[in-house]
């Protein structure tokens, strides 16, 4: 199965059928070319980062792309006391997805996610759909049902 029907299949199971998943010859690697691809803000990016916490749970953050996670605040709202961000390599290793498509969904195991209040300031977000050039509008409300996550403010201020 390839990193977006992985995320199609997360979505179908979630009862998210109707978000259309949209590819695009230009890539989404970064913040940037995501937010001139779509023709969005780079806060209307959904930045979806993988964090250890305390050297043991692998979690999920869903932030605005413009902004940075603070990884103490991060652990903290799942009852951790640190966390660190999961390498690249083993982002891809453990999940099969590289930089620049990593999803809010589409995990062989259950990620707890932590969604920064900020995205909450607009009507929709666009993710990562599992690579670099698959992304889908969701809007935050939706995404905090679809992730079961918990709405906390991580950014680093």
């Amino acid at each position: 199965m390839t990193p977006t029907e992985k995320v199609r299949k997360a979505l179908d199971i979630a009862d998210a059928s109707d978000i259309e998943i949209i590819t695009t010859d230009k890539t989404i690697f970064t913040v940037d070319d995501a937010a001139n691809a779509i023709g969005v803000t780079p806060s209307e990016i959904l930045k979806s980062l993988i964090l250890i916490a305390d050297k043991t749970e692998p979690f999920l953050v869903l932030m605005c792309g413009a902004n940075k996670v603070d990884a103490k605040l991060a652990a903290k709202s799942i009852g951790h006391n640190r966390a660190r961000m999961m390498p690249p390599e083993e982002v891809y290793s453990r999940y099969g997805y590289h930089v620049g498509g990593v999803p809010p969904v589409g995990y062989d195991e259950n990620l707890r996610a932590v969604i920064d209040e900020d995205i909450f300031a607009h009507k929709i977000v666009w993710a990562a759909a599992g690579t670099d050039h698959a992304f889908f509008p969701v809007e935050p409300g939706r995404l905090l049902e679809i992730t079961g996550g918990v709405m906390a403010s991580v950014k680093k201020v």
